[in-house]
C-alpha cells in the first residue's frame, strides 16, 4: 500500500460494533483478498506442476488465510486436467523471538 493511498470509507463495509470506534478507513476490502489468494493458490498449482505438495500451517494466526488458500488450491485440483496429492500439517510456534 502507498502512502498517498487514503483506502475506503469505513461506511461502505460492514464492520463489528466492537470495531466501528477503532476503524477509521479499510486498506484492503474483504474481496480482493479473496482474489489474490485465488490467484496465489492458481500461481501455485502452477508451479508445482505435478508434484505432491506440503502444505503447512503455522497456528494459531494463520489458520484462516491457510485455510482459505486450501480451498481455492483444491478448487483448481479438482478442476483441472491432472490431480495433484496434497497432504496437511499444521505446526504452533512457541515464541517468534
Amino acid at each position: 500500500i502507498r502512502e498517498e493511498e487514503s483506502g475506503y470509507n469505513k461506511n461502505l463495509f460492514c464492520i463489528p460494533k466492537h470495531y466501528e470506534e477503532d476503524l477509521e478507513r479499510v486498506f484492503i476490502p474483504h474481496g480482493l483478498i479473496l482474489d489474490r489468494t485465488e490467484r496465489l493458490a492458481r500461481d501455485i498449482m502452477q508451479d508445482m506442476g505435478s508434484h505432491h505438495i506440503v502444505a503447512l500451517c503455522v497456528l494459531k494466526g494463520g489458520y484462516k488465510f491457510f485455510a482459505d488458500l486450501l480451498d481455492h488450491i483444491k478448487a483448481v485440483n479438482q478442476n483441472g486436467d491432472k490431480s495433484v496429492p496434497i497432504s496437511v500439517d499444521f505446526l504452533r510456534i512457541k515464541s517468534y523471538c
